[in-house]
C-alpha cells in the first residue's frame, strides 16, 4: 500500500501517520499548516516523525530524517492543480483524510473557511481519488452531525438532517458527497463519525486541554449549560487502532460506501470529567457556570455495535487512564521538552 495521509500535522492525522510509519508503510503526509491554533504545535508533531520545520517550503517534498518511508508536503486541498499533479505522480492506493477546518464554535464566525476547506477541498480530494483509481478513501466525519434531536445512543441509521453548526453541516456534506462518488464511480469510501477524541498531542481548543491548562494555572474554566452536559470521550490510541483495521478493508457492497461511529460508548458527565482532571492534577477547579453555547449539543453517545461487528472494535482506555497520559504529556510539552 502507498498511503496519503491528509492533515498529517493535525492531532489525529499525526498519530495515524506515526503508527503507519512504525509498521513500515510507504506514507506521504500532507497538511496546509494553517494557524487555526498555534502552528508551533503542528511543527512539533512533525518533528516527532523526522520532519524539520526549517526544511518545509510550500509545495516542496521534505524527506523524514527518522523514517525512510515518509515524506511530507505542505499543500492545501483547495489547490486543485497541485493536488491532481500529486496524485498523478504518486499513484496512491489508499487515502486517509483528516484534513479539515475543525471546531464547532469557530464555524459560527468563520463560515467560509469551513466551506472552502471541508466542502471544496474534500470534493477536490474525491475527484483526485476517482481519477487516480484509489482503492480506498477513509475520511473523518463527526458526531456533530447528529444534531440535537437524535435518540441516545446515536446509531448510524439515525436521521442527520438538522445540524446545529456550520461545521456539522460541512461534515454531513462530506458524507453525501462520498456516497455519491461511491454510487456513481464505485470509489470505495468509509466515513468515521468521531466522538470527542483526546490524548497526548491533542488540540488546544478542546475541553481536555483547555481545562487542564486552566486548572493547572489556577485560572477559571467556563462550564457550559451549567454542567448539564455529557461527552463520549475517546482516547486517541483507540481511534488509531480502529482506523488501521479499516484502511485495508474497503466496503464489500454494491455501493462501496459505509459510515461508522467511532467512540467509546461510555459518555461522561461534564462535572465528573472536571472531577477526574482535579484528581489527575491535584488541583481544584475554579468553575464559571454559563449558558449553553450556540452549536453545542447536550449529550453525545456512540453506538459502536456496527464497527464492533465488522472489525472487533472495542475501546479499552478509560477516561481516568487517558487523562493521566494526556497530563503527563502536557507537562512535558509546557516545559518545552518536545519540538
Amino acid at each position: 500500500m502507498k498511503i496519503l495521509v491528509t492533515g498529517a500535522a493535525g492531532f489525529i492525522g499525526f498519530h495515524i501517520t506515526q503508527k503507519l510509519l512504525k509498521q513500515g508503510f510507504d506514507v506521504l503526509g500532507l497538511d496546509n499548516l494553517n494557524d487555526y491554533y498555534d502552528v508551533r504545535l503542528k511543527y512539533a508533531r512533525l518533528a516527532v516523525t523526522g520532519i524539520k520545520s526549517e526544511e518545509i517550503k510550500k509545495g516542496e517534498f521534505v524527506q523524514s530524517r527518522k523514517f525512510p518511508n515518509y515524506r511530507f508536503l505542505q499543500v492545501d486541498l483547495i489547490d486543485k492543480d497541485a493536488l491532481f499533479s500529486l496524485f498523478q505522480d504518486e499513484g496512491f492506493t489508499h487515502v486517509i483524510n483528516f484534513a479539515a477546518q475543525a471546531g464547532v464554535r469557530y464555524s459560527l464566525k468563520n463560515p467560509l473557511s469551513y466551506i472552502n476547506s471541508n466542502v471544496v477541498g474534500f470534493t477536490n480530494l474525491l475527484e483526485a481519488c476517482r481519477v487516480s483509481a484509489v482503492e480506498h478513501l477513509v475520511y473523518a466525519s463527526s458526531s456533530s452531525i447528529y444534531g440535537e434531536d437524535t435518540p441516545i445512543p446515536y446509531k448510524e441509521s439515525a436521521q442527520t438532517d438538522h445540524p446545529v453548526s456550520l461545521y456539522a453541516a460541512t461534515k454531513k456534506a462530506n458524507e453525501l458527497l462520498a456516497y455519491t462518488y461511491s454510487k456513481l464511480y464505485k470509489l470505495s469510501t468509509t466515513g468515521l463519525r468521531l466522538f470527542t477524541v483526546y490524548g497526548p498531542w491533542g488540540r488546544p481548543d478542546m475541553a481536555p486541554w483547555l481545562f487542564v491548562d486552566a486548572i493547572s494555572k489556577g485560572e477559571p474554566i467556563k462550564v457550559f449549560n451549567n454542567g448539564n452536559m455529557q461527552r463520549d470521550f475517546t482516547y486517541i490510541d483507540d481511534i488509531v487502532e480502529g482506523v488501521l483495521k479499516i484502511i485495508p478493508s474497503p466496503p464489500q457492497t454494491e455501493i462501496p460506501n459505509v459510515i461508522y461511529n467511532m467512540g467509546c460508548s461510555s459518555p461522561v458527565q461534564l462535572m465528573d470529567f472536571i472531577g477526574i482532571i482535579e484528581k489527575t492534577t491535584g488541583k481544584k477547579a475554579d468553575l464559571q457556570m454559563t449558558e449553553m453555547q450556540p452549536g453545542d449539543v447536550v449529550s453525545t453517545y456512540a453506538d459502536t455495535s456496527l464497527l464492533e461487528g465488522h472489525f472487533g472494535y472495542k475501546p479499552s482506555t478509560s477516561v481516568e487512564a487517558g487523562m493521566q497520559e494526556f497530563y503527563k504529556w502536557f507537562k512535558d510539552y509546557e516545559a518545552g521538552r518536545f519540538g
